[in-house]
């Protein structure tokens, strides 16, 4: 059994996401156009969307955590038009 994440780490590891997303580098070929490139990216903010995306409906969190769930939808969306468009 896996063990759970405190909601303060998920947030941090979405960030890093949304990062590594950024960071990879465009292939020589057909550049932002490659579809393992897009399939890369999209599937990293996606991995980043789904750390945070029960945050708020937990108990436990507070408005602090709810806005930063909310920020890092925006980010990966800003990163996402950012990158591929």
């Amino acid at each position: 059994m896996s063990r759970l994440i405190p909601a303060a780490e998920r947030i941090v590891r979405a960030r890093e996401l949304i990062q590594k997303a950024r960071d990879l580098p465009v292939p020589a070929g057909a550049g932002k156009y490659d579809l393992a490139y897009i399939a890369q990216v999209k599937d990293l903010l996606q991995q980043a969307r789904d750390m945070v995306k029960f945050i708020s409906y937990q108990p436990s969190a507070n408005a602090e955590m709810k806005e930063e769930v909310k920020k890092i939808f925006a980010e990966a969306d800003q990163a996402n038009q950012e990158i591929l468009h």
